[in-house]
């Protein structure tokens, strides 16, 4: 999986000085690439009997939609506020500086079913765990949180105990 570091591009200081952006589209638009992580991102998951695959908003969008038609699994997005049009959950996460909120329709997760999240990037791990905890609140069963990458040196993951994760790349 290493090679498909070469079809994402790194952008110094950006957005703010200091800061490696890791720019997907470049990984998008090759077709091999794309194919080979929405494999990869599948192959983890198949046969565990997925019902719902959740994306976060927005690049999250890029791949949950055809992992779940891949594992035969409805998809459930996860918005910021006022984004959708029905009842919804709401859960408020730490940034660096200050606060954030997401929201979940509050009848997309039943009771029992198995969800698996997926994310283009496992950062600082706050939306992740923010989006983890809206499908439990909604009686979801979490299978998993699946990225595309994960940034090692933020330790992301160590707000996720007890979950399974699993990103393809690491930097």
């Amino acid at each position: 999986m290493n090679d498909l570091k070469t079809m994402i591009r790194e952008v110094p200081d950006f957005p703010k000085p200091g800061i490696n952006f890791y720019d997907i589209t470049t990984l998008l638009k090759n077709p091999a690439g794309l194919k080979r992580t929405l494999d990869a991102l599948k192959e983890r998951y198949k046969g565990s009997q997925i019902d719902t695959v959740v994306g976060i908003e927005a690049r999250g969008f890029f791949f949950a939609p055809a992992v779940a038609y891949s594992l035969g699994a409805g998809f459930v997005p996860v918005r910021k506020p006022g984004k959708l049009p029905y009842k919804t959950r709401q859960m408020e996460y730490a940034l660096e500086y200050g606060t954030d909120k997401l929201e979940i329709h509050e009848d997309a997760i039943q009771p029992g079913q198995r969800v698996l999240i997926v994310d283009d990037v496992l950062a600082t791990g706050g939306t992740a765990k923010a989006v983890a905890d809206l499908v439990t609140q909604s009686g979801g069963l979490l299978q998993g949180l699946s990225f595309v990458i994960e940034l090692d040196f933020l330790a992301g993951r160590n707000h996720l105990d007890g979950h399974d994760i699993f990103s393809l790349l690491h930097y």
